[in-house]
């Protein structure tokens, strides 16, 4: 079974837990949705080291990790999170921006950016390195191997966080999805697939061992037409390469 067949089985199944969107009402082609348990999936992902340890995370907007975002300003901890198809690039929030009391509603997409503001690659770069990633997705297997809705973005948004340094082959990463969400397929992982070190459902914890990540930064020439004109952080990258200041990155 192929990622598109593997996606289909799992959303005839995820329309019977997840939680309608605002905009997109069930259209998982659009979103990547909240579902029925995301409750004790997000406790679950709070007890874990990687998650206590952490001071800095990046969370992709997903519907299903509003309850993480709120979390994370609660436990005084930084979140990078990606606006929706990265169109306006990344913002930061932290704790001190959401007043007591407003977590849950200051984490929802409409309501971040105005709470948070914007943080460009370069500032990303110098300020932080990036403890813990936390993303949704369509799908993954068991093996860690994580599909979303089939435009890429989440393989990009590591590559570029890899080109900059702020995260390292080191960095944990973690899907978030429903137990119907993980699939027993054997995928082959592309070249620029980031494979998952931890899947968390409602009802447990898999830590996938040596979890394989990409070392190769954005693979220009896959990028579709538009994607340099939509997604602002791929010009600045772009930028960075050519003036030449983006070293080497040591691997852990």
């Amino acid at each position: 079974m192929d990622k598109s067949n593997a996606r289909a089985v799992v959303w005839a199944e995820l329309q019977q837990v997840a939680k309608p969107d605002s905009r997109f009402h069930l259209d998982f082609n659009e979103y990547i949705p909240d579902f029925e348990g995301s409750t004790p999936a997000t406790a679950r992902l709070t007890q874990l080291d990687i998650y206590q340890k952490a001071q800095v995370l990046f969370i992709t907007p997903d519907n299903c990790l509003e309850q993480l975002r709120a979390q994370t300003v609660r436990d005084g901890k930084i979140q990078i999170v990606s606006t929706y198809g990265i169109r306006r690039g990344l913002v930061e929030l932290r704790p001190e921006d959401v007043p007591a009391g407003q977590e849950e509603m200051v984490v929802l997409l409409d309501l971040i950016e105005k709470a948070g503001r914007s943080i460009s690659l370069a500032e990303l770069r110098v300020r932080y390195k990036i403890d813990l990633i936390v993303t949704g997705a369509s799908a993954v297997s068991h093996s860690g191997v994580r599909f979303g809705k089939g435009h890429g973005f989440f393989d990009l948004e590591w590559a570029f966080l890899w080109k900059i340094g702020v995260v390292d082959l080191s960095t944990p990463v973690v899907a978030f999805v429903h137990d119907c969400q993980l699939v027993d397929i054997d995928l082959t992982p592309s070249p620029y697939d980031t494979i998952c070190d931890y899947i968390v459902t409602p009802t447990r914890v898999i830590h996938v061992e040596d979890a394989q990540k990409p070392a190769q930064g954005v693979l220009w020439d896959r990028l579709e037409p538009d994607m340099m004109d939509s997604i602002p952080p791929l010009p600045e990258l772009k930028q960075m390469e050519k003036q030449g200041i983006l070293k080497t990155v040591k691997q852990a």
